[in-house]
């Protein structure tokens, strides 16, 4: 009886082990350890803030502890004047940064396109953008006047040159061989400047629009703190003047404040206009 030989069944390869899943506690660890890292430098400062007028190695008439300016901020959310002065603050800083954003977009756009326009533009450029904001303070006022006019008119002054430079560079800095690809599909010029001029340009112009935010708060706050009679700039100033120190501690602790926020809103509006681009690191 012939012998039948079974061949070997066929050992199918093993699976490749799957990672494990990070469970839910090392996640939270994982989220607590980056938050720790970005915020240990500010509790770092915070804390010498606290132990330095403590330990005597300041004057705590000068620079009281951070546990002395909190109720002070709170008295004054408390009694409204910190509500009302930040408004004033904000009503004047946005309404500059926003007439800035209006004028130097569009006017950085073309000077940048057109090489005409950058010719003729260019020396009266370098002539004011060299020129502070705050040493033309005093010229404003004697024009406009010491009302809200020439603050707005000082911010709007102040904030066009990081938005007007930043987006000519921005045009001028968009990668040629685009450009010519572009062209060679027979695209006329204004299809070409909207759909690859605009979209390489937008990074760089968001790089000076908030340049140009945190100028707007530290503009408005030096106009206001030479003639107003409201703001953060007047409440630092006039706290500064009646030596209530712990005022004028929160006043500076709420502006800044406000400029973090108002960058992290900024940086909020800049990853939506650039969804789909590459990211560029911060």
């Amino acid at each position: 009886m012939a012998s039948t030989l079974e061949a070997p069944a066929a050992v199918e390869p093993a699976a490749p082990p799957r990672p494990a899943r990070r469970g839910p506690v090392r996640k939270v660890a994982g989220q607590a350890a980056a938050l720790l890292r970005r915020t240990a430098a500010i509790v770092a400062l915070l804390a010498v803030w606290e132990l330095a007028p403590r330990a005597g190695l300041v004057d705590r008439t000068f620079l009281p502890p951070l546990s002395e300016i909190v109720p002070a901020l709170w008295e004054l959310a408390r009694d409204g004047r910190l509500w009302s002065n930040t408004e004033a603050s904000l009503t004047r800083s946005l309404t500059g940064f926003a007439l800035a954003i209006v004028v130097a977009v569009p006017l950085g756009l073309l000077i940048g396109w057109y090489r005409p326009v950058a010719e003729l533009l260019g020396p009266l450029l370098e002539l004011f953008r060299n020129t502070a904001a705050i040493a033309l303070l005093p010229v404003f006022i004697l024009i406009l006047g010491i009302g809200e006019t020439s603050k707005v008119a000082i911010v709007l002054y102040a904030c066009t040159w990081p938005i007007l430079l930043n987006t000519i560079s921005a045009v001028r800095t968009v990668d040629p061989t685009l450009v010519k690809a572009a062209r060679s599909l027979g695209l006329p010029v204004p299809r070409i400047f909207q759909k690859v001029v605009l979209p390489a340009a937008v990074p760089t112009v968001f790089t000076g629009i908030r340049l140009a935010g945190a100028t707007a708060v530290l503009v408005m706050i030096v106009a206001e703190m030479v003639g107003a009679k409201e703001g953060l700039g007047h409440l630092i100033n006039a706290s500064q003047q009646n030596f209530a120190i712990q005022d004028m501690y929160a006043g500076i602790i709420a502006i800044s404040v406000i400029g973090l926020l108002f960058n992290h809103l900024l940086v909020l509006i800049e990853r939506r206009f650039t969804r789909g681009q590459a990211s560029v690191r911060r």
